[in-house]
Parts: C-alpha cells; structure tokens; sequence
C-alpha cells in the first residue's frame, strides 16, 4: 500500500530523492498560461465558460446573491455552527496576538525612521471547492486578514453542480458567520486570474491567499509580481518523526487523515524503528478498508509521493525532514518537544500524541494554509504578516541631514552615481547661496 525507503547506513549522501508527486508546479504552468489569458482578455465570458468545462456547471451568476448566504447559515447544521464559532475563536485569539505595532527609531538627534504597517487594500481569499469543499479554509483565510485590517475581502469558490452553481453550502454558511458578503462562484486558476487582472464582476484585488490543487498553485506562480499571493500551497502533504515509542495506530490515523484530501496528497512516515514501520504498514491496511474514501486514500498512499522512510537515528530521520520541509510535521517520539525545536523547516510542528494535524486543520487556532511542495524551507504559513505592509518614513532634520551629507556624499562617488550626491549637496549651496 506504502512504499519504504531505506536510508539506513547512508548518512550524510546527498542524493536522496526526497518522495514527491510527479505532477510538479513548472509542468503546470503551461496548461496554466492559457487559461489565465483568456480570463485576461474576456473576463467574466471566460469565467463562466470555464466553470462549465473544469466544474460541470454554468453559475447563474459569478458573484453569489446575498440571499445565497443567509440561507447557508440559516440551514447549516448546529453541531456544525457551534464547531465553527469555537474555530473562529480561537484562530482570533492566534492571530490578534501576530498584530504589529509601529516603531519609530531615533537614529541620531533630529533623525528618525519609522516603520508603519498597513494592510492591503483588497484581497482575493481562494477556498477550494472540488473533491473536498474546504469551508474550515474561509476561517484560515478571512480571520488573519480581518485581524489585519484589510478593509475590501472577496472569496472565490468553485461552484458545485449539485448546488445549482453555488460553492458549497458550509462553504457560504462560514462566509456569512464571519460577516463576508462578497462571494464568487469560481474555481481554479481562472479564479486567480479573476483576482489578479479583474474583471466586470470582480475589482481587481491586490494579493490572492488560500490553498488550491496543483493549477491553482500554477497560476498563483504564473501570476506573481501582478498580484501578490501568500505562499505555494498546493495538495496536503504530512510527514511524520517517529521512533519505536510512537503509537502505530495514531501513526497510521494521521497518514490517513492527509491522504484523505486527495490523490495527489503525500503522507511519509520517516522513522528509526523497523518494527514500528512494519506495525503501521498493518495498521493501514485495516485502516483504510474502514474509511468512507478508500479508493482515493489508496491511490495518495501508494503514489510515488508517499513513503515509510527508514533511518539511523533521531539526527538522521531530523536531516531528512528538514529536506522534505513538510506543510505538516508531527513529531512522535521520545521527549517530543526537545526534538520539535530542532526542526527548521516546516508549515507547522505538531508535537507528541496529542497534537494530531487534524487538530490544527480545524481547532488549534493555528492557521492551516500552509505552504507544500517544499517550499517551507523559505516561506510560512498564512498569518496576520501576510496581509501587511512595512513602511518606512524617513524624518531627518537640517542638522541630522547635514551630519550625514558626508557619508552619503562618500557612498554616491563609490558607486558613481555623483547625482546621488548632487541632491544632498544642493540643499546646502542653496542655503549657502541665500
């Protein structure tokens, strides 16, 4: 069902080929491009005619009426609502602690720099939609960019068939819980597109956040730099430490628990202990024959991107999850918080037994759009940072300039840029003149 590698007696080579999926971002980007061109060019037209061809369906209208919304709340199911006001209690209470205050340092008497943080002007807040509709991902999206004051907030969804065009139902119910009345039925990359160049129905919006499958990932990257986006956060993936203190039944649960989102999803087990690795091995083939999605759970398992990866030792299993930096870390062995804080990259740690991902995927008040692929070696997850800007405001007066003007005179000539000095010199002549 999983396949192992085994690392061990190979410490310090390094050409393992971490487990990943074949399908990779760049292979996307072609099928991407055009997509992303014709929303450019005839907006809602293309919208419309490509949620017919990716989704099965025609909206009625892209932007989803208001009445849509009520409605969403009015039916959704108590356990449900409740479950969701408590996760949206406690994402408030994570991220109003990430606000940033404005500092102002005094460089020299008379010279300051402050550092203002504003948030953007509009986001675009992508929640998939597709095999499973991810309305736990609107609260992951809108609380961080509520608490950071970002005052314009739309969501794209894809529209579901079965919902004669409207994104899924919780979908629209969390939406309205958190008082976001601009919604879009649209889905996948053309819903990046839509918020990256704008179109009759939708103002263009400055960033665009939110986890996606692999096409959505390809647009947010094919349109970087005209909008802003968080991080590549594509289909889920889990990684595991474990030794032989580790519970196979919770090992087996959690790899599972990721690889029930998707085909594509990667679960890998990195662990010191054969005997454990042999005992989850059993444990999912029981596992799984219990689950609702058996046929998707199987193919994530027993893709290329899944793996059980044998070790040496706890140094060893830490070298190659910080290679693999994982969206989600769980962390089960000895002593489990001593060994989280030796990890350097990952979306998030998960540590010991009692801190599941599927934990932090609805109620830990972390946020769980998280970036994949990789890519957590060099970005975070979505937070409060991600919808704000840092300002500097430079205030110097004549006597701080002036004690300067000789440093950046100096400096300007180094890099012969002699103007650069020009505009120092000028403000002195001028008064020398006068």
């Amino acid at each position: 069902m999983i396949r192992r590698i085994d690392r061990r007696g190979t410490s310090g080579q390094e050409d393992f080929q971490l487990p990943r999926a074949a399908l990779d971002v760049e292979a996307a980007l072609d099928r991407v491009r055009p997509i992303c061109q014709d929303v450019r060019e005839r907006g809602d037209a293309a919208l419309a005619d490509l949620s017919e061809r990716f989704d099965g369906v025609r909206p009625p209208s892209l932007r989803v009426p208001g009445d849509a919304l009520t409605w969403a709340l009015e039916v959704l199911d108590p356990q449900v609502h409740a479950a969701m006001t408590e996760s949206i209690r406690r994402a408030r209470l994570v991220h109003e602690d990430q606000r940033r205050a404005d500092t102002t340092t005094a460089v020299v008497p008379g010279g300051t720099v402050t550092e203002r943080w504003v948030p953007v002007d509009r986001v675009g807040l992508y929640v998939p939609g597709g095999i499973a509709p991810l309305s736990s991902s609107v609260i992951m999206n809108v609380v961080p960019a509520q608490v950071a004051g970002v005052a314009s907030i739309a969501v794209a969804s894809p529209p579901q068939r079965e919902f004669g065009g409207l994104p899924h139902p919780v979908t629209l119910a969390a939406c309205a819980l958190l008082g976001v009345q601009e919604v879009y039925a649209v889905g996948g990359a053309q819903a990046v597109a839509m918020f990256a160049y704008g179109t009759a129905s939708c103002p263009r919006a400055s960033m665009v956040t939110g986890p996606g499958n692999i096409w959505v990932v390809a647009a947010k990257r094919l349109l970087k730099g005209r909008i802003g986006i968080d991080a590549e956060a594509g289909p889920t993936e889990i990684a595991i430490l474990a030794d032989d203190s580790a519970d196979p039944a919770h090992v087996a649960a959690d790899l599972i628990s990721q690889a029930e989102h998707d085909p594509s999803a990667a679960a890998v087990l990195v662990t010191t202990s054969d005997p454990l690795a042999a005992a989850v091995e059993a444990e999912l083939v029981v596992q799984v024959a219990a689950t609702k999605h058996v046929e998707r759970i199987t193919t994530a398992l027993g893709g290329q991107q899944s793996a059980i990866v044998l070790v040496d030792d706890l140094q060893a299993g830490l070298d190659v999850v910080n290679a693999y930096a994982a969206e989600h870390l769980e962390i089960l062995t000895v002593d489990p918080a001593a060994v989280a804080a030796r990890v350097r990259n990952a979306g998030a740690v998960f540590v010991g037994p009692w801190a599941p991902v599927s934990l932090g995927d609805y109620c830990a008040g972390s946020n769980h759009v998280l970036p994949t692929g990789g890519c957590a070696c060099h970005s975070s997850g979505l937070s409060v940072q991600t919808f704000l800007r840092g300002i500097h405001v430079v205030d110097y007066t004549r006597q701080a300039l002036s004690e300067a003007a000789g440093h950046v005179v100096a400096m300007a000539g180094a890099e012969d840029l002699p103007a650069h000095a020009a505009a120092v010199r000028v403000r002195f002549d001028a008064a020398q003149r006068s």
